[in-house]
């Protein structure tokens, strides 16, 4: 190969920058170009998406692109689920076994930390340009910047530009191209807590969650010591976004659904009134080239946040390509078809993955039946650690395909449906783990 090819990105997102470093360091030049301004100068992007969970494979990538430890200090590690009830009483659920968690991290902060090592070994970036068109032959992209026409040409580019992808609305005037864009009808509007007294209003180390059926709200630490609170909720119908019009309005469901929340926030209505209410859409696409073109991360597989696998699932793309570059001597021809092949499964697994998760987060965990299962799963996993893995554990702690991690867990649903079916629940202590692995063999 040619180590001086130069590569294209369009978008500067958390994908594109990690890939950009990837590609920079094993020699490629790389530019990338980004619609956006630069968000390393102060822009406010409070009530948009400004939380995330970072998790194994999100950390394998960072790992690979040797960045990790510089993005370690901003981590809140979440060892599991802090449940309140409309009384203000609290439940705990581990997310997996002792020492296992996940991490609260900041979009933004993560976001200008990848630009800044990406520039630190060579990435050029350029913001707020526009792409404007993108010829999948010549590979060249046309972008409007301040009014102005610029064109850029790479031997491989690369659309990382998200859910709304400028690169893959390309993709979708060509021909035999497959696309599906799925909204549910939830959205969800973000809350800041303040700290009390110099610290965290409430326990930082756990993801809280208040589960109501049909609804939801949760909130995720950060290292000022605020917590991200997210309320999940319909868009119309009783109780929804279009009823709860007025501040008063909301004030009052939340002192009914969410007493603990309202004591925490002292502008819960002014926060609420003026932060948007955004959608949640699930994109499944196919085919991800088109000669030497590809999208990658959101562009081809955007997915609703109920697992936290939406950047670890693009920096996997990122960690996948890069393993298999490197075994295929960077033949991008050979290299891009194959990939797409063997990822699509997984990406579509995740996302099926994703919406089951939203059930079980807002309907299920403080259901007994649902309990008594995490249960008996957590006695199989410690006695049978290969045999039965949890799978949330699956998607979250390892790097089992997602594919197989849904299959795996369809199969042990299934015992345990059996299991739980009859009318009085069985004694954890009393069960027979060995019938029960028997029949997953």
């Amino acid at each position: 190969m040619n180590k001086q090819e130069q590569i294209v990105i369009v978008g500067a997102g958390l994908v594109g920058s990690l890939l950009a470093t990837l590609l920079v360091k094993r020699g490629f030049a790389v530019d990338v170009y980004e619609k956006r301004p630069d968000p390393r100068k102060n822009i406010n992007l409070a009530g948009r998406s400004i939380n995330l969970a970072l998790s194994h494979r999100g950390i394998r990538g960072l790992q690979m692109a040797g960045v990790f430890d510089q993005i370690a200090p901003q981590l809140i590690p979440m060892h599991g689920r802090k449940l309140h009830d409309t009384d203000g009483q609290l439940g705990f659920q581990p997310y997996g076994r002792e020492g296992e968690f996940i991490n609260s991290v900041s979009r933004n902060e993560l976001n200008k930390c990848l630009i800044g090592e990406a520039e630190i070994f060579g990435v050029n970036f350029h913001f707020a340009h526009i792409c404007e068109e993108v010829d999948f032959e010549k590979t060249n992209l046309t972008f409007m910047h301040e009014g102005k026409t610029v064109h850029a040409s790479g031997s491989v580019v690369f659309g990382t530009d998200g859910a709304f992808s400028a690169v893959r609305s390309a993709f979708q005037k060509t021909d035999r191209f497959n696309y599906s864009q799925h909204y549910i009808e939830h959205g969800y509007k973000e809350l800041a807590m303040p700290p009390v007294n110099g610290d965290f209003a409430m326990e930082p180390n756990f993801l809280h969650i208040w589960p109501r059926g049909k609804y939801m709200l949760i909130a995720l630490p950060n290292p000022d010591k605020t917590f991200t609170c997210t309320l999940f909720f319909p868009f119309e119908g009783s109780p929804s976004f279009s009823e709860l019009n007025t501040p008063d309005k909301a004030l009052a469901f939340f002192q009914k659904e969410f007493p603990d929340v309202v004591t925490r926030i002292p502008d819960l209505k002014e926060q609420f009134m003026h932060n948007p209410a955004s959608s949640l859409v699930t994109v499944k696409c196919f085919p991800w080239v088109k000669n030497r073109t590809m999208i990658l991360g959101d562009a081809c597989h955007a997915i609703v946040p109920f697992y936290g696998q939406g950047m670890n699932a693009g920096f996997e793309d990122c960690r996948l390509l890069m393993e298999m570059a490197e075994a295929k001597e960077f033949d991008w021809d050979k290299v891009l078809p194959e990939f797409q092949q063997t990822r699509k499964k997984d990406t579509d697994a995740i996302a099926d993955l994703a919406l089951k998760n939203f059930i079980e987060m807002r309907d299920w965990v403080g259901d007994e039946k649902f309990l008594l299962r995490k249960k008996i799963e957590a006695k199989l996993h410690a006695q049978f650690p290969k045999q039965w893995i949890p799978q949330y554990s699956m998607v979250t702690f390892n790097d089992i395909p997602y594919s197989e991690a849904k299959e795996r867990g369809s199969r042990q649903d299934a015992i345990m449906e059996e299991l739980l079916s009859t009318s009085t629940l069985p004694n954890p202590n009393e069960i027979d783990l060995n019938s029960i692995i028997l029949k997953l063999s």
